[in-house]
């Protein structure tokens, strides 16, 4: 796993390539979004995702990756933008046509070439901007 790789990875995640962003995952891998959500296991997380692309628009850029061997540590921008009302969405509440822009810190331990476990923190809101 490298950084060509992270970035076919997001490229795979923005453009809703569930088979693409999926094979990067082990089939037991964790993630964990800080204390909010934790959940186990490849399917779960594609089902996760799922769900919420199903609402929101969630771009993310790279800002810097860190690779070695076993682990790959990232900074990352992420838009979320509201299709639809969502005022219980994990990132935060949304109105439809809301966005929500943050900058998050993402572990990333490797197995095999591919993610065995995410571990995933926000750095900072970068700004929420209102329809």
């Amino acid at each position: 796993m490298n950084a060509a790789d992270y970035a076919d990875y997001i490229d795979c995640f923005n453009r809703n390539d569930f088979a693409g962003f999926g094979k990067y995952y082990c089939d037991d891998v964790v993630f964990e979004l800080g204390e909010k959500k934790r959940i186990v296991g490849r399917e779960a997380i594609l089902d996760f995702y799922r769900e919420v692309k199903a609402r929101i628009r969630e771009t993310l850029t790279i800002l810097s990756v860190a690779a070695g061997e076993d682990a790959m540590a990232v900074h990352v921008a992420t838009e979320f933008y509201a299709l639809e009302d969502w005022p219980d969405f994990i990132a935060g509440p949304l109105a439809k046509g809301d966005a929500l822009n943050i900058e998050s810190l993402g572990y990333y331990y490797i197995r095999d070439g591919k993610f065995a476990r995410i571990l995933g923190a926000r750095l900072k809101t970068a700004s929420v901007v209102k329809a």
